[in-house]
């Protein structure tokens, strides 16, 4: 094999590989619990000695059956994550979850996880869902949705995406699960009007084609996370 062709194959199985484990890594044992006091940093998190494994790693006394307070979320939600952080069990098997509760006309407003593919489960009440695919030449289509209890919708990973309860007089309740072990959530309006330090108003009024007035308004505004 000629040695240009060698490489060209070399570089085409290198790729196809980071395309495979670019998402969380299949595990290579029946469990790999999560060690978050250990001192080395990897990928995730290094695994506890398997002796030292309990049945109270792969556990947590969540109390997912219970409401969740929306009264105090400005966005009138609260998302009560399960992820590997809660529950150390859950390291390497890329799979995580969260009860979402909304107070009525409240809103899990648009955000993406970076890391999973979402599918979500209506227990309760009603919800007007979306999400937004990436650019296009013609755009960025919106795909929306009225569920109903019972009823599942799935929002791929990374696309911006939202949960919106319409009714005025009633609470909706939902059940996510999430193709990751630590998905992340990036909110739309915190990450561009919230973050730390913040983005140049220059930047924003021009993105926005808005006055930079309006700009520093939204930017002097509280952003709440209302992750829990």
């Amino acid at each position: 094999m000629a040695a240009s062709s060698y490489f060209i194959l070399v570089s085409f199985v290198a790729f196809v590989i980071s395309q495979a484990t670019a998402s969380d890594p299949s595990p290579l044992q029946d469990f790999c619990v999560a060690d978050k006091h250990s001192p080395v940093k990897v990928n995730g998190f290094v695994c506890k000695d398997p002796m030292a494994v309990n049945a109270d790693d792969f556990f947590k006394a969540a109390k997912l059956d219970q409401p969740r307070d929306t009264m105090k979320s400005k966005v009138g939600s609260n998302v009560t994550l399960i992820n590997v952080m809660q529950l150390p069990g859950l390291n390497t098997l890329g799979i995580s979850m969260a009860r979402i509760d909304y107070a009525p006309l409240g809103q899990n407003p648009p955000h993406t996880h970076p890391r999973a593919t979402e599918i979500l489960t209506v227990l309760e009440g009603t919800l007007y869902v979306g999400f937004v695919t990436s650019n296009t030449d013609n755009g960025n289509k919106l795909f929306t949705k009225v569920l109903n209890k019972g009823d599942v919708f799935v929002f791929p990973q990374g696309l911006i995406h939202f949960q919106f309860n319409p009714v005025h007089d009633k609470p909706a309740v939902a059940i996510a699960a999430l193709s990751s072990q630590n998905p992340g959530a990036i909110t739309i309006a915190n990450a561009v009007f919230g973050s730390k330090p913040p983005i140049s108003d220059d930047v924003l009024a021009k993105a926005f084609q808005v006055q930079k007035g309006t700009i520093d308004w939204l930017q002097a505004q509280f952003w709440e996370n209302n992750h829990n």
